[in-house]
C-alpha cells in the first residue's frame, strides 16, 4: 500500500470547524511571539514561556512530547521558588529565570535529540493553561545504507546505523523540508517514528511510475522487528573541523593517517555536516569510518562526477584493501 502525503495549504492549518468552540484564552501565560525556536547542534537556545500574572499555589511543568512513543516526558518543574529537573535532560537544562514572570526554558549544548515540540504548562488546580513551542535545529538529511545492500534494516538497526554516523532518524518534518530542497531518492526507509517513506522530486517508472505526483511517498507504519528498509539521517553543525589527507591508501592505512595527525576518520552524517554548513567541497574521493568511500561538492563541475547539482556523492563500499582513495578525518 502506497500513497502520497502533501503538506495541506497554510491558510487550512489553522482553520476550525464550523461550529467548533474557540481554545480556552489563556489568562496567566502569554501567547509567545514565535512558536519555533530555530538553533543548531552545540547552541544554547531558550524556549520561552511568561507569566502575565502570578497566580497563588501554582507550578509550571515543562515537558517534552517524544513522537516515537507518542508520550510527554517531564523535564521541570517549578513552583518560581524552587526547581526539580528530570530525565536525561537533567544537566543541560534550567530556568532562564530573568524576571519574577519568567519560567522560559534553556537548553545547553543543544543535541540532535533536543530537536521537538516541547509544552509549558502552568498547573493551577482547575485554571491549567499551557503553551507548546518548537525547537528546530537546522541540519541536513541523508539516505543511508549499509555495505551489504539496500533494504537491510528493521527498525532498531537503522537508529543505530545512524547514531553510528554521528546522526538520529530523521522525523516525518524534517525528510520534509530535506524534499522541498530537493531531495530526490528511490529507496524507502525508516524515520524516527516508526513509518517508512521515499521523497521523490522526478517521477519515473522505477520509482512509483511517472504518472504519481511529486513528493514524500509512504509506506505507513511497518513492523519494528521484521520489516527491512534503508534509513533517512539527520545531523546538525560540527563542534570540530572534518579535512581531507591525500594519497593511495587503504581503509586501515586511512584510519592510521587521521590518527598521526590526532584526529579520527570521519563519519558519513561529520561529513555530511561538513558539506552543509562549512560548504566542504572536494573532488576527492575519500575513506570514512564506515568503510564507504564519499566525497562532497557544494559547486558541481564536469570533472567532479558531473551532476548539476550539489551533494556528497558516494563510490559505495569498495574493496578495504585497494589503496586507491585518500581520507577524510575529524578533529573535534
Amino acid at each position: 500500500s502506497l500513497w502520497l502525503l502533501v503538506a495541506p495549504p497554510a491558510s487550512s492549518i489553522f482553520q476550525r470547524p464550523t461550529g467548533s468552540p474557540a481554545p480556552p484564552r489563556l489568562q496567566y501565560l502569554l501567547e509567545p511571539l514565535h512558536a519555533t525556536v530555530h538553533t543548531q547542534r552545540g547552541a544554547t537556545a531558550t524556549l520561552p514561556c511568561v507569566l502575565r500574572a502570578l497566580p497563588s499555589n501554582y507550578r509550571v511543568k515543562w515537558s517534552k512530547v517524544e513522537p516515537a512513543n507518542y508520550r510527554e516526558s517531564i523535564i521541570i518543574i517549578t513552583n518560581g521558588l524552587y526547581h526539580k529537573n528530570y530525565g536525561p535532560l537533567s544537566p543541560r537544562v534550567r530556568l532562564r529565570h530573568s524576571h519574577r514572570y519568567d519560567a522560559s526554558l534553556t537548553i545547553t549544548n543543544v543535541a540532535l535529540e533536543d530537536e521537538g515540540r516541547y509544552r509549558c504548562q502552568l498547573v493551577n488546580g482547575l485554571e491549567d493553561e499551557s503553551v507548546s513551542l518548537t525547537l528546530h535545529l537546522e541540519g541536513v538529511v541523508f539516505p543511508y545504507q549499509p555495505s551489504n545492500g539496500r533494504y537491510k534494516f528493521n527498525y532498531h538497526e537503522a537508529k543505530r546505523a545512524c547514531e553510528q554516523q554521528d546522526s538520529r532518524l530523521a522525523t516525518y518534518q524534517q525528510l520534509y523540508k530535506a524534499w522541498t530542497e530537493g531531495l530526490d531518492w528511490c529507496n524507502a526507509g525508516w524515520i524516527l517514528d516508526g513509518t517508512v517513506h521515499y521523497p521523490i522530486i522526478n517521477s519515473r517508472e522505477p520509482c512509483g511510475g511517472r504518472l504519481l505526483l511529486p513528493g514524500v511517498r509512504t509506506y505507513g507504519a511497518k513492523d519494528k522487528q521484521k520489516d527491512r528498509f534503508d534509513a533517512f539521517c539527520f545531523t546538525s553543525a560540527l563542534q570540530g573541523q572534518v579535512y581531507f589527507i591525500r594519497g593511495h591508501l587503504n581503509f586501515k592505512e586511512a584510519g592510521q593517517a587521521c590518527q598521526n595527525h590526532g584526529a579520527a576518520i570521519a563519519k558519513v552524517g561529520q561529513l555530511y555536516s561538513a558539506w552543509k554548513f562549512s560548504r566542504l567541497d572536494r573532488c576527492d574521493g575519500g575513506w570514512l569510518a564506515d568503510g564507504s568511500v564519499r566525497y562532497p561538492i557544494t559547486t558541481p563541475r564536469q570533472r567532479c562526477g558531473g551532476l548539476p547539482d550539489p551533494g556528497v556523492r558516494s563510490f559505495g563500499f569498495p574493496s578495504k584493501e585497494l589503496r586507491t582513495y585518500g581520507t577524510y578525518c575529524f578533529t573535534g
